[in-house]
């Protein structure tokens, strides 16, 4: 088993491990909120229990007050010590209707509710009634309602509920006095196990991230290593390729230059050839009678056509020869010169271009339209106006007679390429085609002008030396268009590389 499969099982169970471990702290953090609110609504509940005992007393307090203020007022007669009566009676009733509210969900302390209410209304007619009687003289029949145990009566009532209600309210505090207490120690432990589990899981993420950068660094190194090594195959593989070209580049001058011997020799063989037959033929012409019905008309006819015609082939060969011989001479200089980058400005060139072929495109009834502001280039100045130059009178050159040419230049800058089409409504090229027309010596569609196959293998090989690249979109009958891409700035293949 290999050590990358083992990695990945390890790094696969980290991952599910850390997930885990994610998922239950936001489990125990989910708890927690929940622990939280519930101790919120449990203090809520205690702080109303404990509100409710604090009425209940204050409604107990409040009679209290309001009967020692009568029997102060009995014993004495003083209007002063009336004014606990007062204010106590005065407050009962909103005490009441309170402690009524705040007992609204709890159903034995309503109906306790109900008999405090009754007790303490007995408690404060006794009362009213003894101080009217003291306040009108009555002082003995006001004592007399007090020896009736009418009000110690409504007293004991009054306390016995109010008694049983405390308890009641004690008895709910203690319950959720200890609720609170647990769902606190709930909530402390799920906050420390959410704590523990938070350390663990910084731990574990921590472990990951080192050993994640310990892998990247181990993966950067062996890029690194394995880029040296390719950086040292494409050095010598370029080197391999550059003397390769050199070679081909000598091979083609020493070829051209060898085929030129004997083709000179064939051309001057050819003109002695027809200089004789002139002679002779010069002789035959000055025969007289006699001597001319002696040259049979075989003999005149291969002099004055036969020969004539195979020089003129021989001719027409050898001077086809020579223009292909001069066209592989171009191409093999073209790889050896050394460029020469500057600064070229495309507009001006080809409007240049277009003016230089004035009568080509008076010829065929065309003309050229040059975008405005088309982005100029740093390349070989010499390189790109003749890849230009070749693609416009190609483009000239194989219009569509039957109607009126156009020829079209544009270009755009993408990023740090610039991009060029030259586009006609000339005749057109077959899909087929569309690679073949690159190739050296070879034509497409009707061979109707003149030309050797070259100019476009030439262009692109013009085209690939200025770091660029050229394709072709073409339909029969709608015409072509060669898009042409160049770095906005050239640099060597070496810098390129780099």
């Amino acid at each position: 088993m290999s050590a990358e499969p083992r990695a990945r099982r390890a790094g696969r169970k980290e991952t599910l491990a850390l997930l885990l471990g994610f998922a239950a702290l936001v489990a125990v953090g989910g708890a927690s909120v929940w622990l939280v609110a519930r101790n919120a609504a449990f203090n809520e509940q205690v702080s109303g229990v404990l509100e409710a005992k604090a009425e209940i007393v204050r409604v107990l307090s409040l009679v209290q007050d309001a009967e020692t203020g009568q029997r102060g007022y009995l014993l004495t007669n003083d209007e002063r010590y009336l004014r606990p009566y007062e204010t106590a009676a005065a407050q009962i009733g909103e005490r009441l209707e309170h402690l009524g509210k705040l007992l609204a969900d709890e159903g034995d302390q309503m109906s306790d509710l109900a008999k405090l209410r009754s007790a303490v209304g007995d408690k404060l007619a006794e009362l009213a009634q003894t101080v009217a009687l003291q306040r009108s003289g009555q002082r003995e029949e006001a004592l007399a309602v007090v020896d009736t145990e009418r009000g110690r009566n409504a007293m004991l009532s009054v306390r016995r509920v109010v008694a049983l209600m405390t308890a009641r309210e004690d008895k709910a505090f203690a319950e959720l006095s200890g609720e609170t207490s647990r769902s606190g120690s709930q909530l402390v432990a799920f906050m420390t196990a959410g704590l523990f589990l938070a350390a663990g899981l910084a731990v574990l993420a921590q472990i990951m991230v080192r050993r994640g950068a310990r892998q990247a660094e181990e993966a950067r190194a062996a890029i690194a290593e394995a880029n040296e090594g390719l950086e040292a195959a494409v050095a010598e593989r370029t080197s391999d390729l550059i003397q390769a070209n050199e070679e081909i580049q000598r091979f083609a001058y020493i070829v051209s230059h060898d085929l030129r011997a004997p083709l000179v020799n064939v051309m001057g063989f050819t003109s002695e050839l027809d200089a004789a037959r002139k002679v002779l033929k010069e002789q035959i012409d000055g025969l007289d009678e006699v001597g001319a019905a002696k040259v049979s008309p075989d003999a005149r006819l291969a002099i004055e056509e036969d020969l004539p015609e195979a020089i003129g082939f021989i001719r027409t060969s050898t001077a086809k020869m020579d223009r292909l011989i001069n066209a592989i001479l171009k191409l093999s200089r073209e790889g050896s010169r050394l460029i020469r980058p500057e600064s070229v400005q495309i507009e001006t060139l080809v409007v240049g271009i277009a003016d230089t072929m004035y009568q080509q495109l008076q010829a065929a009834d065309a003309e050229i339209e040059v975008q405005a502001g088309l982005p100029a280039i740093v390349t070989d100045r010499l390189s790109i106006e003749q890849i230009f130059q070749n693609l416009i009178e190609n483009a000239v050159k194989y219009l569509d007679r039957s109607r009126a040419g156009r020829v079209k230049v544009t270009g755009r800058r993408v990023g740090s390429q610039v991009e060029y089409a030259i586009e006609d409504n000339g005749r057109g090229i077959d899909a087929k085609d569309h690679e073949r027309v690159f190739e050296l010596f070879r034509r497409a569609g009707a061979q109707d002008q003149p030309g050797e196959g070259l100019g476009l293998a030439f262009v692109r090989a013009s085209v690939r030396r200025l770091g660029g690249a050229i394709r072709l979109t073409s339909e029969p009958g709608r015409g072509s268009t060669f898009h042409l891409t160049f770095p906005a700035v050239y640099q060597p293949p070496s810098e390129a590389r780099a």
